[in-house]
């Protein structure tokens, strides 16, 4: 049995030098650090939460992108008003034929090259065509509204990501303290053991049981500090800084007085929240937007009526005109007999004539032509496609219908989980602080026996264990009521605030 025990205690001593190097170089990673971050103390700036969210919309590219989209929504908007515009086209040509061809202009075969120009402009005007164009113009607008709201729910989800992690933070911030703080009553403890125990009132035993409660929670330390600064990380990250140098954020009083109660039912929440939310608005739009689709494809069924007008002018070079007359001898052509019976002769005038191409501006002026007309198109038959259109966007319609009540329903269940999360972390909270209270009275208690020798080591550890579990279910139990009621907050049209 004396061999046993003396085993136990060498093992702890072997624990307790362990623990030893492992504080050495705990100490000097702690040292190097702080000389690391000593230059920068003057660069180091604090953030509210509202600074967050703030940066986060203005440089997240993420942000930006959506706000592209928005852009392109609005240039089809555009697009489509301006397509009542009349249309306007023209085109000029400049060619030369070869061979035998007959001229447009003269009307008679040519055999040598000839020059020509063409000069067209056209322009139409669709003047009804089952108002597909006003639908369309129509259409474009509730997407470009659809498109904004998407643009702002991308936003509030980077709010509340950001709330989230900022909460996450502090969180950790509080428990990095509260560690510290249970840290420095064990230090306390183990030196006031070490003392018994030189002085012979207190076995060595109990000192080791108590040392290796102090590692443990060293190491609990250590991870807490690990994950405050993985969360340092990761909002640091949400907001696309560059360097996390200095970054902090700032510590505002958090604390829950009373009984707060929450926002409003469940219900209410919801009526408030179906106006304002922009995923719920994005799908009305959109659900809206596939009616205007269906009245377009409806409207294919419709004749089409339409203004056209064009104007034309071209040059050959094949037209010729007379340049010079040069006057020939008479030719006679025969004989005429006059009244006393005379035979007389007949003769015509004869003249030779030169020719040039007619020259490039009077052509143009010559051969101007204008053209108007109206225009109505019959659909008949074409495969039954407008059929098929006007099916799929009957589809799409109810595709549309069904999704504004899939968010509906989304929403509703995030607000009843949220409400039921909160009210559930306000009584924990309570509850909770209660244990808290009484396991802080037993550890004093404990303490107390435990210092005087009436009270062994594991019982000691064991009422600190409960203390310590009861300062991590408080916190929690705050952190989630915290969170969750500035989620509720927000559904209510009240902006991420941790300033009550």
């Amino acid at each position: 049995m004396v061999k046993s025990l003396q085993g136990f205690f060498n093992e702890l001593r072997i624990l307790r030098i362990a623990n030893c190097f492992k504080m050495i170089r705990k100490t000097i990673l702690f040292l190097l650090f702080a000389g690391m971050i000593s230059g920068r103390v003057t660069a180091q700036q604090v953030w509210t939460l509202e600074q967050c969210i703030d940066h986060a919309l203005t440089n997240n590219l993420q942000v930006k992108q959506s706000m592209l989209l928005v852009e392109s929504a609005k240039a089809d908007v555009l697009q489509s008003k301006l397509d009542l515009l009349p249309g306007i086209t023209g085109n000029a040509s400049h060619a030369y034929n070869y061979g035998q061809t007959i001229d447009r202009y003269t009307n008679q075969f040519a055999t040598s090259r000839v020059q020509s120009n063409n000069f067209y402009l056209q322009s139409g005007v669709t003047l009804f065509n089952g108002f597909q164009k006003m639908n369309l113009i129509r259409q474009n607008q509730l997407n470009l509204l659809a498109s904004e709201k998407d643009a702002e729910k991308f936003m509030n989800d980077i709010s509340i990501n950001i709330a989230t992690f900022y909460l996450q933070v502090l969180f950790y911030k509080e428990l990095v303290q509260i560690r510290s703080n249970q840290l420095d009553i064990t230090r306390q403890q183990v030196a006031r053991m070490q003392k018994l125990v030189d002085a012979g009132t207190m076995a060595a035993g109990d000192l080791f049981v108590v040392e290796a409660q102090l590692a443990g929670e060293e190491s609990s330390l250590v991870s807490a500090e690990n994950s405050l600064e993985v969360s340092l990380l990761t909002l640091a990250q949400l907001l696309d800084l560059p360097s996390t140098d200095g970054f902090d954020i700032e510590i505002p009083v958090l604390s829950i007085e009373g009984d707060p109660g929450l926002a409003g039912s469940p219900d209410q929440i919801f009526n408030h929240a179906v106006n304002g939310m922009p995923e719920i608005r994005a799908a009305e739009y959109r659900l809206q937007s596939s009616e205007k689709q269906l009245s377009r494809a409806r409207g294919t069924f419709y004749p089409s009526l339409a203004l056209s007008g064009s104007w034309g002018t071209g040059y050959s070079g094949a037209r010729q005109e007379v340049d010079q007359v040069i006057p020939a001898e008479p030719a006679l052509i025969g004989f005429a007999r006059n009244n006393g019976g005379e035979n007389l002769d007949v003769y015509a005038f004869n003249s030779d004539f030169t020719y040039k191409t007619t020259s490039w501006g009077d052509q143009i002026r010559d051969n101007n032509n204008q053209t108007i007309g109206l225009y109505l198109t019959l659909p008949i038959f074409n495969g039954w496609q407008t059929r098929t259109m006007v099916s799929k966007s009957k589809i799409a319609l109810e595709n549309s219908r069904l999704d504004l009540e899939l968010q509906r329903m989304a929403l509703r269940k995030t607000i009843q989980q949220a409400w039921a999360d909160a009210r559930a972390s306000l009584k924990n909270y309570h509850a909770s602080e209660k244990k808290l209270h009484a396991t802080q009275e037993s550890f004093r208690y404990a303490e107390q026996k435990f210092n005087v020798g009436v009270m062994n080591s594991v019982d000691y550890n064991n009422a600190k264990k409960d203390m310590t579990n009861a300062e991590s279910e408080v916190l929690q139990s705050k952190f989630d009521f915290i969170f969750k009621t500035t989620v509720l907050d927000f559904y209510m049209g009240k902006p991420l605030t941790l300033k009550k």
